[in-house]
């Protein structure tokens, strides 16, 4: 069963099924671009790793809000009824959560050119922890933006999260809910943007090659739609609840009225 939504689909976002979305778009893109461009490239996929500590801001989109487990009582106890009847107050153990240090990894794609062994292109899908200012996982992924923005690669930069900080630009974005950014190695420091709103389809963009090589389009989309269907997030989401970032008002009218039109509301 294919997303009800006609572009991005916002339950997709939720920081608890991203790491899995992620996952299938990376590999989608890698089996859709594997075909059309061998045997002179191949494209594989690479990872970025690092640390996140409990001081890392980044940390509450990676691990669920820390909970406190009640320690095999079915209900809580009346502290001040039971001291008034007589009995004396002990202290009660909890089973908490240890914040320990996690080694977070994140894939991305290179496109390399088989005879000489080079990456040509370089494609990323961000992911929350690298739109948190000040995380371990947005100095993680600037450094890396930055060691390809000063190689003879291409980058590709896929944004497909509302919230965070958007990517970096000289100029002021123009206001959108998703952002795909091209920069070509020949044309830095400009560079090829597509704002897109939830309302849209995903756009086919172009994933550069070396200069003697036509660009390869890559549908979004169609990318999504595949990813979508090949995981079976039609079983996983609730359309009767709100997704999370939420959505503001105007898109929250539009996708009760989409997802009404789909039978997925009441």
């Amino acid at each position: 069963m294919p997303s009800p939504f006609p572009g991005m689909d916002p339950y997709l976002e939720e920081p608890g099924l991203w790491p899995d979305v992620h996952h299938a778009l990376i590999s989608q893109i890698q089996a859709e671009l594997n075909q059309r461009l061998r045997p002179k490239y191949h494209v594989r996929v690479e990872e970025r790793v690092y640390i996140s500590d409990e001081n890392d801001p980044g940390r509450e989109v990676i691990i669920p809000d820390l909970r406190v487990a009640d320690a095999g009582q079915d209900e809580p106890r009346d502290w001040a009824e039971e001291t008034a009847a007589g009995y004396v107050a002990v202290a009660e153990p909890v089973v908490l959560t240890t914040l320990i240090d996690d080694e977070i990894h994140e894939a991305f794609l290179e496109v390399i050119d088989r005879q000489e062994r080079m990456v040509v292109t370089v494609i990323e899908i961000l992911s929350p922890t690298n739109k948190v200012s000040g995380s371990r996982g947005r100095a993680s992924y600037l450094e890396k933006r930055q060691e390809v923005m000063t190689s003879p690669s291409h980058l590709v930069e896929i944004d497909l999260l509302r919230a965070g900080v958007a990517i970096h630009t000289r100029e002021l974005l123009p206001p959108a809910d998703y952002y795909v950014h091209v920069s070509r190695k020949a044309k830095r420091p400009k560079g090829i943007v597509w704002p897109i709103l939830l309302t849209q389809r995903l756009p086919v963009i172009s994933i550069p090659l070396r200069p003697e090589d036509e660009d390869v389009p890559l549908d979004l989309q169609e990318v999504l739609n595949t990813a979508y269907d090949r995981a079976a997030y039609d079983l996983a989401i609730n359309y009767r609840r709100e997704p999370v970032p939420p959505l503001n008002e105007a898109q929250q009218d539009w996708a009760h009225a989409l997802l009404q039109s789909h039978g997925l509301r009441g």
